[in-house]
């Protein structure tokens, strides 16, 4: 049974007739406005990825659970994750559509694993974007205003700055993109800035304390480097930061050639925010000085440490940078996740899937998916106003999340391998393939160990199975009233793609 969109009054269909051609055939209309070029897809992934974000937010933790020596995670994650980003590439390139692992397991295997894939992302997606605007108002705005943080307070800020990023999107896709793509030549000039000056600034000034690059500073010494032992609880620092490069496949349907655009985007995003940001965690952890327990105990330790070393007057200045960088982080987390929200009411498989997948206009956001997406996080933020520790738990939330998808998405990828068909235009390994998907794989098996095992992410945990018992409980509602739809699949089939 085929239920294929009609074309709303006034959408215009974009500029690219192949990838128009690949929405046609997935039995809907073009309704965005292509006007993501390479820069942009590019400009998505990076921006999502926030290497500001991730290490303003969870360097502390990192601090805590592994010491300064933590940072040595980073490359490992790096690696890994870069190996993931290809075999999303391959997908990606196969099934250039809004929604991205939602459809992908909906068209390669069964609309009923598709929908539970697109939930898991969703959840994903919420509490990253909670998390990365808490990051914004703990450890950037609150120093940069000198304001004194608790925990009612940063929830409050948390939820104007949702608010303003709801407007945005809905409002404006060129404005929301004029914005990211501002944010991140910012992030990328003030970063290797910042390394620069501070890095000359601990090393003539005296403050730079090499020692610090091996030192287990606060943690403990005992199995520091067994297995799940503090080093790699330490992967945190890059399995949080390191995630949303695929938000470039989620937007292919407002991409100029995304075959051939977004898997390329989202690996030179991985691999350019792994070497500006392993470059910067040298930097400031041999920063860090003597004074290591000191730092490890401050609510904002990377903006203390650049107060220490540059002035308060250069960090004032840098935190106004990282709070434009960090806020146009969460704000394409939203876009995505309102887009997620559009691709699966598109496909009737959400209540009130009428309202949730109409998009106004061509240059805006699907403004009811946007207000879902929005309150979504709303909600996450009042659960967390009254908590101390909100910032930590919400990191370790927003890292297992992306770490159930990417597994499950490799899985797929593995279980519908023979359905795999090469187009002239498809992003392929060639003779890699196999040896990167099973690094992928190792990868995960590890990553997926280390956040669900210890104790120490039980929030983390908490949070995951109670997305999916909210997600039995949507699921339900769809099967009773909207069965048929998760029963068939609109358009020609995944050959045709």
């Amino acid at each position: 049974m085929s239920h294929r969109s009609t074309p709303a009054p006034g959408v215009m269909t974009g500029s690219d007739s192949a990838a128009d051609e690949a929405i046609s055939h997935a039995g809907y209309s073009q309704q965005f406005k292509r006007t993501l070029k390479s820069f942009e897809s590019f400009a998505v992934a990076f921006s999502f990825i926030s290497i500001t974000t991730g290490l303003f937010s969870t360097y502390g933790t990192v601090l805590g659970k592994g010491g300064p020596a933590g940072i040595w995670t980073w490359p490992i994650v790096g690696a890994g994750t870069v190996m993931v980003a290809l075999v999303y590439g391959m997908l990606a390139s196969r099934i250039p559509l809004s929604g991205y692992s939602y459809q992908w397991a909906s068209r390669l295997a069964s609309p009923v694993l598709g929908w539970w894939f697109g939930w898991v992302s969703f959840a994903f997606l919420a509490i990253v974007a909670v998390a990365v605007d808490y990051g914004l108002a703990q450890t950037a705005l609150f120093p940069l205003f000198g304001w004194t943080y608790t925990p009612l307070s940063g929830a409050l800020v948390t939820a104007v700055v949702l608010l303003v990023q709801m407007v945005l999107i809905i409002w404006s896709t060129p404005i929301t993109t004029k914005i990211n793509n501002l944010a991140v030549s910012a992030e990328i000039v003030a970063m290797i800035g910042l390394t620069l000056l501070i890095a000359g600034f601990a090393i003539f000034g005296g403050h730079a304390e090499w020692s610090n690059l091996t030192s287990t500073g606060v943690a403990s010494q005992d199995g520091y480097f067994g297995w799940l032992g503090p080093f790699m609880l330490s992967a945190l620092l890059g399995a949080f930061t390191l995630v949303g490069w695929e938000s470039a496949a989620n937007l292919a349907e407002e991409t100029i050639n995304p075959k051939k655009v977004v898997p390329r985007a989202m690996v030179r995003a991985i691999l350019l925010s792994v070497a500006i940001g392993m470059v910067f965690l040298i930097v400031v952890t041999a920063a860090l000085g003597t004074d290591v327990a000191g730092i490890t105990a401050s609510s904002a330790p990377v903006a203390q440490v650049i107060a220490n070393v540059v002035g308060a007057g250069v960090a004032r200045a840098f935190l106004v940078v990282v709070s434009v960088a960090i806020f146009a982080c969460g704000l394409v987390i939203m876009v995505s996740c309102s887009r997620l929200v559009h691709a699966m009411a598109r496909d009737g498989r959400l209540p009130f899937s009428g309202a949730l997948s109409r998009v106004p206009r061509a240059t805006g956001g699907p403004t009811w998916a946007t207000v879902v997406a929005a309150g979504a996080s709303m909600l996450i933020v009042l659960t967390f106003s009254g908590n101390a520790d909100a910032l930590g738990e919400l990191l370790g939330a927003g890292t297992l999340m992306p770490a159930i998808l990417y597994a499950g998405t490799v899985a797929l990828y593995l279980g519908t391998r023979r359905k795999y068909r090469p187009q002239p235009d498809d992003f392929r390994l060639g003779k890699w393939e196999k040896p990167v998907v099973a690094g992928a794989v190792v990868w995960l098996v590890i990553e997926l160990s280390i956040f669900m095992i210890p104790s120490d992410f039980r929030m983390a945990q908490l949070y995951a199975l109670g997305s999916l018992v909210l997600g039995a409980a949507v699921f339900a509602v769809v099967w009773v009233t909207r069965r048929d739809r998760l029963t068939a699949e609109p358009g020609v089939g995944v050959e045709s793609l």
